[in-house]
């Protein structure tokens, strides 16, 4: 194993410019990845990472132990653990870190399933938790506008707890285009709709769009929605977290399967 203890070192200036630089990471198709669970689910579900790094200091650790007999043959690098403090994007550096190619969608297939459909989201926390939400769901496609953060930012990923690994994320799409082409039902969520989203049908081939935390969705996106429902909110709340509103929708949807299956 290699032992990597300067800044100066190429590899440690790659890596650097993943962690920074959402440009770069489109560039080259990669991103880098933080932490036992998430380099473990991405070796679950799609092989085996392009790099490995590991903290110096905790190397010895049983579950990093672990990670790396399942990641055989893969040699990773070994880090100092001031290198490594400086790719971390938490405040307590974890153990290993992985370099993964990005899959970089910003075609829309001629078919497009049920979806989720994501305008302008810009919080990455946000962003990373409406996913790990649709994949819990069952849905597979996730559209995400020009305006949306990095979908492959370290925050992102963090937020998504592996998810990504779950879906087919199309980054970058222009909405109009899948909108006007959808095969389905647009369902758009709005504070002022007068149709509530427990008395709408989820079932089948829909798209569910959420807009931006703040301004909402845009006129043009409510415009091709076939129908604009709202979430009751009988507390008097002035709205939801994005987030939060997305996880009600998605699970009504899944409410409404599991009693028609019953039926």
């Amino acid at each position: 194993m290699t032992t990597i203890t300067s800044a100066d070192n190429p590899r440690f200036r790659d890596f650097a410019k993943l962690l920074q630089s959402g440009r770069e990471r489109r560039r080259s198709g990669l991103a880098l990845l933080e932490g036992v669970h998430l380099v473990a689910a991405y070796h679950q579900h799609c092989g085996l990472p392009a790099q490995l790094i590991v903290n110096a200091d905790r190397s010895g650790e049983a579950e990093v132990a672990a990670l790396l007999a399942a990641l055989s043959p893969l040699e990773p690098l070994i880090f100092s653990a001031a290198l490594f403090a400086r790719l971390s994007s938490v405040d307590t550096p974890t153990s290993i870190l992985a370099v993964i190619k990005a899959p970089l969608r910003n075609t829309i297939p001629a078919q497009p399933g049920p979806c989720v459909i994501l305008e302008d989201i810009q919080d990455p926390g946000n962003l990373g938790s409406i996913l790990r939400t649709t994949a819990a769901a069952g849905l597979r496609e996730v559209y995400l506008s020009r305006g949306c953060a990095d979908v492959w930012s370290p925050r992102v990923l963090r937020a998504g707890m592996g998810a990504h690994f779950l879906l087919d994320i199309h980054d970058g799409v222009e909405l109009r285009e899948l909108l006007g082409g959808f095969p389905g039902r647009i369902i758009a969520t709005h504070l002022h709709a007068p149709q509530s989203i427990f008395h709408t049908d989820l079932q089948g081939s829909i798209g569910l769009v959420f807009g931006n935390e703040g301004a909402g969705l845009s006129r043009a996106v409510l415009d091709a929605a076939k129908e604009v429902v709202t979430i009751p909110m009988p507390g008097g709340t002035e709205s939801l977290n994005i987030a939060a509103a997305a996880a009600i929708c998605l699970f009504e949807r899944v409410r409404q399967g599991t009693i028609r299956t019953r039926e």
